[in-house]
Formats: structure tokens, C-alpha cells, sequence
């Protein structure tokens, strides 16, 4: 054996090592078989993928992307990524070995798994193709579609649409307005193409908001239960889809409670726990019941600390500090609702010794919003439900003042709640000034669970009568923004 250096790090290779890669990148691997890795960009610069790409030959492709040293000495398994792809190791072999794909949709999408570089690919990704046909198709589907959140109107429809631009055209086609018969067979890659959508989902509720999504939502779940029920498919792609539908629940959940549809996300959310657990899947069931701690923590607090608990002993010896973290935030608000002080310190403390953990590379998609900002935020509310609105002013002015890049969302809602702490301590005029500074940012992230709490704020800020300039500057733009 000689010295060489891992091609996942660079760090140096023990004598003895005969595996083509150090053993912390094999423990960041190990778990990672279920999804294609994150590779660099020099990946793509490889001698053998730039060939295949050059013959325009996608099977060549991923015969050079399994074949690639930054997977170390031994080549990934066919069986491997045919997992990836949602096909068998036979086919994925055919299709390495036979003609060139010309199927523009799973070239696409095949090419959107494994993070082809755009420009590198010689057609181009659905999300660059024109969209019309795409929104034509797709607003045919949302006006079908039951309005179960009641009297949405049609300029909410085109909103979902214009919502939905590059969401229906990622490939997702086929769930979201696709012909009405329920396929005969459902195999591993239409469960794939069920978890894209989900990713794409959270992605887009990211910019547009829960509003104009969660209907969307609702409709493919509805699509891919009826797919689920009726279909046939593999027991394999059967635990797959059980944990596909279980997300897309909690998906629908979540978007449910933003937009302060909160009587619909409960039957999501035990539904989701439900085919978490017929799937065997307790990293979904834990996102579940994390959620569910969430939606009932206001209205049945000590079942909220039970949730949570729950979820504490199902990710033990799994969960990441980030997870963790979130769990005792979940209690710690429990605990100031139930007006239990020693309860909410003791949780808070939980929670800060393992955010100082820092994050991990385990860390599921849900959790990247838990940072010190988070921390900080859920302190301040549940200092307002403790009745102590001083200690959550303090606390939500630091969201203000150290705003967490790529969570508006969050920072809005957090400076609204500040908004409110200040008018119950009684600083009508800075509750004004910061309600009235972030009125724009509240038009634009369309969150009915923001825009309700600003309108309290209005409200409490109309009949106080410590009226001030700030405080009819606040009113009357509020009352503008809303005639709009």
C-alpha cells in the first residue's frame, strides 16, 4: 500500500487503507445511499463524464458518473443507483449499455437527480422549457380540484398558477395534471417523482407562501392516495410510497397551518404518523409528530409536550443537535403556555446546549431553519404566553437586529410578535413603527398565520388610546394595503 489521498476531502489515506476513501467520508456516506450524493463542481470536469456527455448518450453518463474516483476504488453498484433512478439493476444495465434515451422527461429528471450541471446537458431542463402548456394544463387540475379551504376566489386560482410556474414545469407534470386514470402499476420511479414534488413544494412555499400552495398540495395528495389505493406496485415500492404519501401529508400539513387552516392539518398529521409507521419509517413519523406538537401546542398544550416527547425517544440514537434542539423549543413553548416557568427553563437550557452542537451532516431539510435566531424567537413567544411581554420584547428585538439569511418568512413573523409584545408593554408608538416597517414584507410572503397576527396588532393599535402620528401612519397604510 502507498500513501494517497482521499478524492472526497483530500485528507491523506492510511497505509492500510484499501477503500479509496478516509473514514469520516465513509461515515458521511454511509447513510446516503437512499439519494445521489452532493458532488463538486470539478466532478463534472472527469475525462469519462465529459465524454459521455459530449456522445449525448445518458446511460454513458451514469455509467462514468458510477464509475468516478470521488466515490473511491470501487465503482457505486448498478443496483445502487437504479435504486436512485426508481428502476431495477436489469434496466439500469440496458439502458448503460443500449441506444440513447430520447424520452425528454426522464431525461430530465434523471438529469435533475444526479445534479447534472445545466450547461453541461445537451436539452434543456423543463424548468428552462416555455410553461404555457405546462400552467394550461395545471389550471385545468386546481379548477377541478375541491376548494377545502372555501370561497377561494379565481384571482387566487391565477395566483396558485403563477405560484406554480416552475414548480409544474420541474417535471411535475404528471402528479399535478396529469390524465385522470390511476396508472396500473406504480414502480419506484413515480414515488421518486412523488418526493421531488415535495422538495419542490417546500422550496416554492419558501417564496410564495402557504396561501397559494396549500390547495396545490392537497390535490396531489388526493391524486397519489388514489394511486396508492388502487394501483399495483412491489412491496419495496410500497414502504416507499407509504413514506411518500406520509411527507406529502405533513407537507399539506404544514401549508394548512400557515395559512391558518388549522382544522384541516390534524387529519394529515395523523395520517402521516399512521403510514410512517406501516412503512417503518420513524424519521417521517418523528417530522410528523414534530409538526403535530406545533399545530395543537396553543389549544392542548400538555398533548403538545407529549408529541414532542414522543418524538424524543423515537429519534434516540439517531437524532442530529439541530433535531434535538427543535424538540425541546416544542416543549419549552408547551411548558410557558401551561404557565409552567421551571418547565420552560429547564427546556430552553435543553435547547441551547444542544444548538451549540452546531449542525450536522444528518440534518433532514425540516430543521434548517433552527439556529440561534430561532432559539431566541420561540423565547420571545413563549415569554408572551408566560405574560411577560418586557423579556419578549427584549428577546424578539434581536431577530431585528441579527435577521437569519434565507428564513423571511420566520423574521417577518418574529417581527410582528414583536409588534405585539410591544403594544401589551404598553410602547404604543414602537409597536406603530415596527408594525408599520413591516407591513411591505407581510404583503409580500403570504402567510394568512402573519397577516392575521398584523391584523390584531391594527386592531389593538385603532382603540388605543394612546394614539400617536405612528400609530395613524400604521392605520391608515394597513388599511390601504388591505383595499388593494
Amino acid at each position: 500500500m502507498t500513501h494517497v489521498n482521499c478524492p472526497r476531502c483530500g485528507g491523506r489515506l492510511a497505509r492500510d487503507n484499501d477503500t479509496g476513501r478516509c473514514t469520516p467520508c465513509q461515515a458521511a456516506e454511509r447513510d446516503r445511499l437512499s439519494a445521489p450524493p452532493v458532488v463538486p463542481a470539478s466532478f463534472w470536469d472527469h475525462e469519462p463524464v465529459r465524454r459521455a456527455l459530449a456522445e449525448r448518450h445518458l446511460g454513458r453518463v451514469i455509467r462514468a458518473y458510477r464509475c468516478h474516483p470521488y466515490h473511491g476504488r470501487v465503482a457505486l453498484p448498478q443496483t445502487v443507483v437504479a435504486g436512485w433512478l426508481g428502476i431495477t439493476q436489469a434496466q439500469l444495465s440496458r439502458v448503460e449499455n443500449g441506444p440513447p434515451l430520447v424520452h425528454l422527461d426522464r431525461l430530465s429528471h434523471w438529469a435533475q437527480l444526479l445534479r447534472v450541471p445545466a450547461e453541461s446537458l445537451w436539452f434543456r431542463l423543463p424548468d428552462r422549457v416555455a410553461e404555457q402548456g405546462v400552467r394550461t394544463a395545471v389550471a385545468a387540475n386546481v379548477e377541478r380540484a375541491p376548494n377545502q379551504g372555501g370561497g377561494a376566489t379565481d384571482r387566487r386560482r391565477f395566483n396558485v398558477l403563477a405560484a406554480l410556474a416552475g414548480l409544474a414545469a420541474g417535471g411535475h407534470t404528471y402528479l399535478l395534471a396529469g390524465p385522470d386514470e390511476v396508472p396500473r402499476y406504480i414502480g419506484m420511479e413515480q414515488v421518486q417523482l412523488a418526493g421531488n414534488l415535495i422538495d419542490d413544494l417546500r422550496r416554492a412555499d419558501a417564496l410564495a407562501g402557504a396561501d397559494l400552495l396549500c390547495d396545490v398540495a392537497i390535490h396531489a395528495h388526493t391524486r397519489l392516495s388514489a394511486w396508492a389505493a388502487q394501483a399495483s406496485y412491489s412491496r419495496e415500492v410500497g414502504d416507499a410510497l407509504q413514506s411518500a404519501l406520509a411527507d406529502l401529508s405533513i407537507e399539506a400539513a404544514w401549508l394548512a397551518i400557515d395559512a391558518e387552516r388549522r382544522s384541516e392539518a390534524g387529519p394529515y398529521l395523523n395520517e402521516a404518523i399512521t403510514r410512517a409507521r406501516i412503512a417503518d419509517d420513524p424519521r417521517v413519523e418523528v417530522r410528523a409528530l414534530t409538526h403535530l406538537s406545533l399545530l395543537i401546542r396553543e389549544s392542548q398544550p400538555g398533548e403538545s409536550l407529549h408529541c414532542a416527547e414522543a418524538a424524543l425517544r423515537v429519534s434516540a440514537g439517531w437524532a442530529t443537535p439541530r433535531l434535538t434542539t427543535l424538540l425541546h423549543l416544542r416543549r419549552a413553548h408547551a411548558y410557558a403556555v401551561l404557565r409552567d416557568v421551571s418547565g420552560f427553563n429547564r427546556e430552553m437550557t435543553k435547547a441551547r446546549r444542544e444548538l451549540d452542537h452546531g449542525p450536522h451532516d444528518d440534518d433532514q431539510g425540516f430543521v434548517h431553519f433552527v439556529k440561534a435566531q430561532e432559539v431566541v424567537g420561540i423565547e420571545g413567544l413563549s415569554y408572551l404566553a408566560l405574560g411577560r411581554p418586557e423579556r419578549a420584547v427584549q428577546s424578539l428585538r434581536v431577530i431585528t437586529a441579527n435577521p437569519s439569511p434565507g428564513h423571511r418568512r420566520n423574521e417577518v413573523y418574529y417581527t410582528v410578535r414583536l409588534a405585539e409584545a410591544a403594544y401589551r408593554q404598553g410602547d404604543v408608538n414602537e409597536a406603530a413603527g415596527v408594525a408599520l416597517d413591516v407591513l411591505p414584507a407581510v404583503r409580500q410572503i403570504n402567510s394568512k398565520r402573519v397577516t392575521q397576527h398584523l391584523a390584531q396588532v391594527r386592531r389593538d393599535l385603532a382603540v388605543s388610546p394612546q394614539a400617536t402620528t405612528t400609530t395613524r401612519q400604521f392605520v391608515e397604510a394597513y388599511d390601504r394595503a388591505v383595499a388593494v
